[in-house]
């Protein structure tokens, strides 16, 4: 299967619609399959379009690229699993030129999108795509990479040695487990690098019905590592996820590491203890793969995206000189693969 690496940064069941298009054109959904129409139409998995993580990023991708291309955009939000298909066919039956679905859980709904409608391209991200189809490409990323890295900045911002990853979603779905394992990884590196003898870092994975979108849960569960003396966590995972950083920024002492991307930026209140995210970058990567479609240069496939930790932000004066050198060191060789994260894929 075609792999190629993408190097930039940068109803039936009614569903939650949302749209946006150029103000610099005329562009509207009355112009999707025609000729002169360009529609990108992206639909959620259910942890919401204002996740504040993966489905907004990929939202913002499909966004800005149909604005630069002079096209329209529109979201559906995913109330139920059972309704990814016919959200897709939204759309589809519209004549979008472009179908962006996001989340793994989506795979085998795209991928049988993609059969039925041959002349849409269809992009999924977090997804991998098994087939010859040539019009769905899937983007995926190191998520074990980003996680190593945050997870090494964790283990030597430590005081207690104690350390945690808490999940929004199952261990099931390869990218949520990659991001945990990547940071255990990390956190575990670091300690031997430091010669100190850390207990494994903890994780925990969220198994109930509301995954991505419980940030209750994941309040609660960041509460119990607090109360434990877990100092340094990783809360990953939508909403369920920003419920922990929230719960986090309000333990003086305690750092939190976000993820998916900038959640400086996104969650306002975890400033606090937010020393930095586990970043996969998202738009950047939707934006190059629809730019391709326009082009006619995208053949179907997988793209690997490009991954990395943000920035410290305010919180840089907490983080030594000497380790911001090390997790920059350390975050180039495992990006080019040099330091292993021992995860598999």
């Amino acid at each position: 299967m075609k792999k190629r690496i993408i190097a930039s940064l940068a109803a039936v069941a009614i569903a939650t619609l949302g749209f946006s298009a150029s103000p610099a054109s005329a562009a509207d959904e009355s112009s999707c399959g025609t000729a002169a129409g360009f529609c990108v139409g992206l639909v959620t998995d259910v942890g919401k379009v204002d996740d504040k993580s993966f489905n907004q990023s990929a939202w913002e991708g499909a966004k800005a690229v149909a604005s630069q291309l002079g096209g329209f955009s529109k979201y559906i939000e995913t109330l139920d699993p059972k309704d990814y298909a016919s959200n897709i066919d939204l759309f589809a039956t519209k004549g979008y030129n472009v179908i962006v679905t996001v989340g793994f859980l989506m795979a085998d709904a795209t991928a049988a999108a993609a059969v039925k409608y041959p002349n849409i391209k269809f992009v999924g991200v977090d997804q991998y795509n098994g087939s010859t189809a040539a019009n769905y490409t899937g983007l995926g990323f190191p998520e074990d990479k980003a996680g190593f890295i945050v997870g090494y900045l964790a283990g030597y911002l430590t005081k207690t040695g104690k350390t945690a990853a808490i999940a929004g979603g199952p261990n099931s779905i390869p990218p949520v487990r990659k991001f945990i394992e990547g940071f255990a990884s990390g956190v575990a590196y670091a300690a031997k690098e430091q010669k100190k003898k850390y207990p494994k870092a903890s994780t925990v994975y969220y198994t109930g019905a509301n995954a991505f979108n419980d940030p209750a849960w994941g309040a609660s569960t960041a509460a119990q590592y607090l109360t434990q003396g877990y100092d340094v966590i990783f809360a990953a995972g939508g909403k369920t996820g920003n419920g922990g950083l929230a719960k986090i920024a309000k333990k003086k002492g305690a750092f939190c590491i976000g993820v998916d991307t900038d959640q400086w930026n996104t969650v306002p209140e975890a400033q606090p203890c937010l020393v930095s995210s586990a970043m996969k970058n998202i738009s950047a990567g939707v934006i190059d793969i629809v730019k391709g479609i326009k082009a006619g240069t995208d053949k179907g496939g997988n793209f690997v995206g490009s991954v990395g930790a943000a920035p410290y932000h305010a919180l840089a004066s907490k983080v030594s000189a000497s380790i911001q050198a090390k997790v920059k060191a350390v975050s180039a060789k495992v990006i080019a693969g040099t330091i292993p994260t021992g995860v598999k894929a």
